[in-house]
């Protein structure tokens, strides 16, 4: 074997993936075919999900540090600090449930460069200029077929992992159905200056689709143009006929770069495994970029599949566990797919959809309705179905865990977040120190972090047991009762191999320093 999973591109989710690999013990190849990477702004930012998984890596502060200028940009593009759905600015982060659970603003181009030396530090090798040509999976892995400049090469793994993008060649050539929906659109947009900006109209909805444009930005959004395969670069030429479309306006381009092209076909793959191959973000899922819910997706695709598929490879995993990955995975990204296509049927031109939005827009104006797209767009409402939760269950289990406020029980008074436990990768029990949870637990302390604390801003939060992914895999209220925390256990990380004696409050406690 070359490698035990071959992840097969090198954006951001196949190297968020890549470096869950490595932390879970498992030994990742990346290989991309691009020799350098894209400085195209394919996306502005990642949701809370994402945002909040790349902290519990220790990437928080690298992240933040693109918030405040993208923060002014956007504000300025969108004419609105306020998020949208189907451009109605109408979705205010101070109304929601949980306000301080937000995205970051960081351009891809940025965030891959963050990703790219995490993955780095841990080790991962990437190999560029590689060109991913033939996928044959067996019964005991599977051989890939590579072209470069050296000439053509064939690698082994026992997995491999299509994060290659809405044209996924692993998908295609591993034989997986990508049902869905053509484009009602083909959305262009640039960083451009007209020759004449006064020709322009005010941005907004016109009776061709959409125009926005900014200082040194234009877009369009053109419902008279569906191709649904576009080849090669944005030319000068193409954007004005676009424009002329849209706005009835004809204008020439004094300068112009970074020039993108989607549509909004939404399509999804009809699992997310076959066999040894597995696919994750786009690969696995192509939709309108609307609402700027892409990279949290596949993101949190690549937490999720991360330290499954290293437990499988290591020989750890309880049965079933990668199943899991697609079951989890799949509704998800079908509510993606859903509330992008009712986007799409919103910026329709024409006076019957305008009265639609007229109507969605007041309906906005209801705190409670606020907060449903609020939750739609963020991901904040996913929860998982796990398989031991009952209707009596604490009602966060399955739901993404936020970064809790937690004092050691060695230190009253000191508060540490949660993310400072989870940099390693490994799942996280926290519960107040000599209750029966840290007692049912140690038979588990090889393969989980059991910390003795209380929960500082969450006290109704008595425990928590939190996956690798952030997933909340068990909790109990203040009374720190244990029912369903074996259950979890057994499901996520298997069964203990002996009961031993748990460590010294002091050593359960040390990772907090």
């Amino acid at each position: 074997m070359d490698a035990d999973v071959i992840v097969v591109g090198a954006g951001p989710v196949g190297l968020l993936l890549a470096a869950e690999l490595r932390l879970a013990g498992a030994e990742p190849l990346v290989l991309e075919r691009l020799a350098e990477p894209s400085p195209l702004r394919r996306s502005r930012g990642i949701g809370p999900l994402a945002a909040e998984a790349l902290r519990r890596r220790g990437l928080g502060g690298r992240l933040q540090a693109h918030q405040p200028e993208r923060g002014a940009q956007k504000a300025r593009e969108h004419g609105s600090e306020k998020d949208h759905f189907a451009w109605i600015h109408k979705i205010d982060p101070l109304l929601q449930e949980e306000p301080d659970r937000r995205g970051v603003l960081i351009w891809q181009p940025d965030l891959e460069a963050v990703l790219g030396e995490h993955a780095a530090a841990l080790g991962v090798a990437v190999r560029r200029g590689h060109t991913v040509t033939g996928v044959s999976p067996d019964e005991d892995g599977v051989t890939v077929t590579v072209a470069t400049g050296a000439g053509e090469r064939r690698l082994r793994a026992a997995f491999v992992v299509g994060c290659d993008g809405g044209r996924s060649t692993v998908r295609k050539l591993a034989g997986f159905a990508f049902p869905g929906t053509p484009p009602l659109m083909t959305a262009r947009q640039a960083h451009a200056e007209p020759a004449d900006p006064g020709a322009l109209p005010p941005p907004g909805r016109l009776p061709g689709g959409m125009l926005l444009h900014g200082p040194g930005g234009i877009g369009t959004f053109d419902f008279a143009d569906v191709h649904e395969r576009h080849e090669g670069p944005v030319t000068a030429e193409e954007l004005r006929a676009s424009v002329r479309r849209v706005a009835g306006v004809d204008v020439t381009f004094t300068r112009m770069g970074d020039a993108l092209r989607f549509t909004d076909q939404a399509r999804q793959a009809a699992t997310y495994r076959l066999g040894r191959v597995l696919l994750a973000g786009d690969a696995a899922h192509v939709h309108s970029p609307n609402g700027g819910q892409g990279l949290n997706l596949g993101l949190t695709d690549a937490v999720n599949l991360g330290w499954k598929l290293a437990a499988e490879v290591n020989g750890t995993a309880p049965e079933g566990l990668l199943d899991t990955y697609t079951a989890e995975r799949h509704p998800v990204g079908e509510a993606v797919l859903r509330n992008t296509r009712a986007q799409s049927a919103l910026m329709l031109p024409g006076p019957h959809t305008d009265a639609l939005r007229d109507i969605v827009a007041d309906l906005m104006d209801i705190p409670d309705v606020n907060r449903y797209f609020g939750r739609l767009l963020s991901g904040l409402g996913t929860r998982y179905a796990f398989p031991y939760a009952t209707p009596e269950a604490h009602p966060l289990i399955g739901t993404h865990c936020p970064d809790v406020v937690l004092s050691p029980a060695e230190e009253p008074g000191r508060e540490v977040p949660l993310s400072r436990l989870t940099t390693g990768g490994r799942p996280v029990l926290f519960a107040p120190a000599g209750g029966r949870a840290v007692t049912a637990a140690a038979a588990w302390r090889d393969r989980v972090e059991v910390v003795e604390v209380t929960a500082v801003d969450h006290p109704a939060l008595g425990g928590a047991l939190i996956r690798p992914d952030g997933a909340i895999a068990w909790a109990c209220g203040p009374d720190g009762g244990t029912a369903l925390l074996e259950a979890a256990l057994r499901t996520w990380f298997g069964a203990p191999p002996q009961v031993t004696a748990a460590p010294s409050r002091a050593a359960g406690a040390s990772h907090l320093r």
